[in-house]
């Protein structure tokens, strides 16, 4: 047990989510529990992670969480394992609401330079409605970066989703977005990057001014009987010469397409059960679907080693075993998938309150700023005078 690598979840403790402060103790050891002196709570060890308050073998959890996250259906699990359905789901559930606050914490800081980013939604049967599912990856890493469910294919959905894009992204980089012919992509992502700069006139609110080098591309396709007879490439905003450069560093093809995130929809429906085409396996509630969308994406990005950028650098890879979170420099090694699930997520610090009101003038006792004006009646005016 090693008590410096640990923080205080209490969110009221003022020393919560800090690491080496010495604020937290070795509690017990047989059932590994720690103490913050600072708030004098305990937590358990497990505290923060999948597997805090369950009492099934770690390696059990582990084997199932993987399984799922490799697109095995629950009902194989349950005959395999001889676990409860609802165990089962429980666990995907948690484990899914995990990735989505490490997805937050390692990748949604603001540190990444997308160049190329590419989104699509698709459209996935649940027990009586439909929900769809929109989609970000970035070109040049094969990262996924947003993933937002919805029950309507509406600007709403996009908005969200580009928000979460321009969470991942640095500020004001260059920048190409590619998408299909969803007429509200183009609003969504001028809305999402966009800067607040000062009124000229100096009067009013700040006005929001778009990035400068932000590049929209729409990809048409025209099929006839679930043929594709025609694609139409087109710049909705931005200069196609410029454009075709970060496509080019990208080395996302040499014209406009939305080849990479297709393929990504196609990862996703296979490692989903929900998600899979013509099956029994419909999830009932939205969030079961949510919290799934976040397991595949999360293991996909850290987990497991991606075939095209594991190649050898003759053929354009790194030359070993790399997921896209090493590509984009997020970690330096393959987590496995109980190092993701074990990965605690600290809370942000305690903030102090701005304090209300007006200012203290102790300080000031001897000075005539202190002393209070007194209202008198001299020759029929009223004046102010200090006392």
């Amino acid at each position: 047990m090693d008590a410096s690598n640990q923080f205080c979840p209490n969110e009221e403790c003022a020393s919560r989510g800090c690491i080496g402060q010495g604020n937290i103790v070795i509690h017990q050891r047989n059932r590994p529990r720690y103490k913050c002196k600072t708030c004098g709570r305990t937590f358990s060890e497990n505290t923060g992670t999948v597997f805090a308050g369950l009492r099934k073998p770690t390696e059990l959890i582990v084997v199932v969480i993987t399984l799922l996250a490799y697109g095995c259906p629950i009902q194989a699990i349950v005959h395999a394992f001889g676990l409860d359905e609802r165990t089962v789901a429980s666990w995907q559930y948690r484990a899914g609401k995990h990735c989505e606050s490490v997805h937050k914490e390692k990748v949604e800081q603001g540190m990444l330079d997308l160049m190329h980013v590419q989104a699509d939604e698709i459209w996935v049967k649940m027990r009586g409605t439909v929900v769809w599912v929109a989609l970000a990856i970035m070109v040049s890493t094969r990262l996924w970066i947003a993933g937002e469910v919805s029950k309507t294919r509406d600007s709403c959905l996009i908005d969200r989703l580009m928000e979460q894009v321009r969470r991942c992204c640095k500020e004001m980089v260059a920048i190409f977005i590619c998408t299909d012919g969803f007429k509200a992509y183009p609003k969504s992502i001028v809305r999402a990057f966009r800067k607040k700069t000062k009124n000229p006139y100096g009067l009013g609110a700040p006005r929001k001014v778009v990035w400068p080098r932000l590049y929209i591309g729409t990809v048409i396709k025209h099929s006839v009987k679930r043929r594709i007879t025609e694609v139409v490439r087109r710049m909705s905003h931005g200069q196609w010469r410029k454009a075709k450069k970060l496509i080019k560093s990208s080395k996302g093809g040499k014209k406009l397409n939305t080849s990479f995130i297709e393929r990504l929809n196609g990862t996703f429906r296979e490692r989903l059960a929900s998600l899979t085409r013509k099956c029994r396996h419909a999830a009932s509630k939205i969030e079961t679907v949510q919290a799934g969308i976040y397991l595949i994406g999360c293991t996909y990005n850290f987990c497991f080693s991606h075939c095209e950028l594991s190649k050898s650098q003759t053929k354009g890879g790194f030359g070993f075993p790399c997921t896209p979170a090493m590509a984009s420099g997020l970690t330096d090694h393959v987590w496995t998938v109980k190092e993701l699930l074990l990965y605690k997520v600290p809370p942000p610090p305690l903030s102090i309150p701005k304090k209300k009101g007006r200012p203290c003038t102790k300080h000031l006792k001897n000075t005539s700023l202190s002393k209070k004006p007194v209202m008198r009646l001299r020759k029929g005016v009223l004046c102010a005078s200090t006392a």
